[in-house]
């Protein structure tokens, strides 16, 4: 029995004949054109509820239980290859790792089908992992849009599944860098937070309390050079929360810049820092998407078990804001 509730959500009861199945299969049953990957990530980051709690994917249901689910971004479908470039780090039998230049999707979602990267690992490489779907080859985890950097691909199931659980188990070493407004005081700290997704803007994370839907986040940041107004600063990521950093650095009181949807404004202007700099010159946009950036990535190899590690140099629009800073904001006497 199902009542809907929107496009993206429905609501169930359980009947007699589901009685004692898991959760995951009674929605792999439901939604047999969603694969099962993407229907166990919904229950584990509460976008499927129990009796209006959250609950685990291997939860056994009872008749009458009610379930209520957002539906994953899309069926699971096969993405078009796309002749797009790609800064390729390093590739060997097992796997890719790519330097994702800024303003690129890593997969496709709603009213955005085109120009990712999915469909640029499909035109450029012929084997590819698929446990996260048809729609998302080879991709093991993500980044933001407009955030830029290191990603692995895997290019078989058993090194994604090996890879994924270094993930899980928090054994990858992940550096981004970010340049956020106003001046840090203390030199490192850690950012020890609960998360959650923002009910007014869902497209939002937001701090919150400890329970419900909440999960723990936590980060690392060390100073990396002050300016005035502005600091560049090195996040050690702990877990990997969506929009975690974003959301930290905003919560500390200093978003990163450029980061509008967390308070960073729309881009830095070059007028913002010179005072001889003219204000009606569009062409002194420094940059105008949040300026974070994956910089390093660490993990055992999932085939030779060797450590590796893998930087992406910082690209051009976050390494000409930090020499505008260095020019009209250093603080060195």
């Amino acid at each position: 029995m199902s009542d809907e509730l929107s496009a993206e959500s429905a609501l169930h009861t359980v009947e007699a004949r589901a009685h004692g199945w898991r959760l995951d299969h009674y929605l792999a049953r439901l939604y047999p054109n969603y694969s099962r990957v993407l229907l166990q990530r919904a229950v584990s980051d509460g976008s499927v509820q129990l009796n209006g709690l959250p609950a685990k994917p291997s939860r056994r249901l009872r008749v009458n239980d009610r379930i209520s689910i957002k539906l994953p971004e899309e069926p699971d479908y096969t993405v078009a290859p796309e002749d797009l470039p790609l800064d390729i780090l390093h590739e060997d039998e097992w796997l890719i790792v790519v330097n994702k230049a800024p303003g690129m999707i890593v997969h496709p979602g709603r009213g955005n089908t085109q120009g990712t990267l999915a469909a640029a690992l499909q035109f450029h490489f012929d084997t590819l992992s698929d446990v996260a779907g048809q729609h998302r080859p080879g991709i093991v985890h993500r980044l933001d849009r407009d955030t830029s950097g290191v990603l692995v691909i895997a290019k078989d199931n058993q090194v994604h599944h090996r890879l994924s659980r270094q993930f899980e188990q928090r054994t990858v070493s992940k550096q981004y860098r970010a340049i956020v407004r106003g001046v840090i005081e203390r030199d490192s700290d850690w950012i020890e937070t609960f998360v959650r997704v923002n009910p007014h803007h869902r497209e939002k994370m937001m701090v919150c309390d400890e329970g419900g839907n909440a999960r723990p986040a936590s980060t690392f940041y060390e100073v990396d050079q002050r300016f005035d107004g502005f600091t560049s600063v090195r996040l050690f990521p702990k877990t990997g929360r969506t929009h975690q950093l974003r959301v930290h650095m905003t919560h500390l009181g200093h978003p990163i810049i450029a980061d509008r949807q967390y308070g960073g404004g729309d881009r830095l202007r070059l007028c913002e820092l010179a005072a001889d700099a003219t204000a009606g010159d569009e062409d002194d946009t420094l940059i105008e998407r949040q300026a974070l950036h994956a910089w390093r990535l660490a993990f055992q190899h999932p085939a030779t078990n060797e450590s590796v590690e893998f930087v992406a140099p910082l690209p051009h629009d976050m390494q000409q804001t930090l020499a505008a800073l260095e020019q009209y904001r250093s603080l060195k006497t």
